[in-house]
């Protein structure tokens, strides 16, 4: 069994209402970049711990992963670890040098809603 090897294999965060904001992001996303940053997360599933210039640390318990799409776009998907597992919290095109602060209090906030549960 493949799944075996991951060392954090990645779920997606749920609202209370059963969505999956993360997955509904990938959605709306070309295909082209759906396999980039697919493939940029299965890498940390099956290599983790990782560093730059995959992965990095972006405070509070809250990891990104970045992707390098094509057109210059930047794709930056958060994330956090919970009970071995890597919880997809936000994705988006990233438009601007620094982590959006509202991008980041999103993540924080999905994060300890999953926590609490």
């Amino acid at each position: 069994m493949p799944d075996a090897d991951k060392r954090v294999p990645a779920i997606f965060f749920q609202t209370e209402a059963g969505q999956e904001p993360v997955r509904t992001w990938l959605l709306s996303l070309d295909k082209a970049a759906r396999l980039l940053i697919g493939t940029d997360i299965k890498t940390v599933e099956y290599g983790w711990p990782l560093g730059m210039p995959l992965c990095r640390p972006v405070g509070k318990g809250i990891w990104e992963t970045r992707s390098n799409l094509t057109g210059s776009r930047i794709a930056r998907v958060l994330f956090c670890l919970h009970k071995r597992h890597m919880v997809l919290l936000h994705g988006f095109i990233k438009k601007s040098r620094q982590l959006p602060k509202t991008d980041f209090d999103l993540a924080c906030q999905r994060k300890s809603q999953l926590e609490e549960r």
